[in-house]
């Protein structure tokens, strides 16, 4: 167990997120998620969580091991071009993730997320989140344009607004 992480994730809360994350932040969250998906098939959904619970951080749940879990409780998977991308935060560690469905996973691959997270961390430690955020969907959003261009009258299979967890 890593107790520096024990302490980092008891102490931060939800105050922090709202920090980190106000209304009108969230707001251009959305807007950038919605703006974004005009130009492509794909569904982008942005999660954002204060800290893990104490179980799951006993247990060492990674950031990672959560995202894939907040991708399946979100149902991110559930698109009908399995075209469905999370970005996931995970304040305490200050660690992005990107789990994408098979749709677009295969074509891309990991190396492109890893880039696209760790664009997003060097924005985060400098307590540039908006920037972070909107410079990361409209990263995936590029990579959705190229392999799932927008088609006429496609639906929004999935909520644009930003889940505060």
């Amino acid at each position: 167990m890593n107790l520096e992480r024990i302490i980092r994730h008891l102490s931060g809360g939800r105050a922090k997120v709202r920090r980190a994350f106000p209304s009108r932040t969230l707001e251009a969250i959305e807007r950038t998620i919605r703006a974004t998906e005009v130009r492509h098939d794909g569904q982008i959904r942005f999660a954002v969580e204060a800290a893990l619970d104490l179980s799951p951080l006993l247990a060492g749940q990674t950031a990672r091991e959560r995202a894939i879990e907040v991708f399946s409780n979100l149902r991110v998977w559930d698109t009908e071009h399995n075209n469905g991308v999370l970005i996931y935060l995970l304040l305490a560690d200050r660690d992005v993730e990107i789990v994408a469905d098979r749709g677009i996973h295969a074509k891309l691959g990991k190396d492109i997320w890893e880039e696209i997270c760790r664009e997003m961390e060097a924005a985060f430690s400098n307590g540039k989140f908006e920037e972070g955020v909107l410079a990361g969907i409209h990263a995936v959003g590029e990579h959705l344009v190229q392999h799932f261009p927008a088609r006429s009258g496609k639906p929004n299979e999935m909520a644009d607004s930003p889940v505060v967890l």
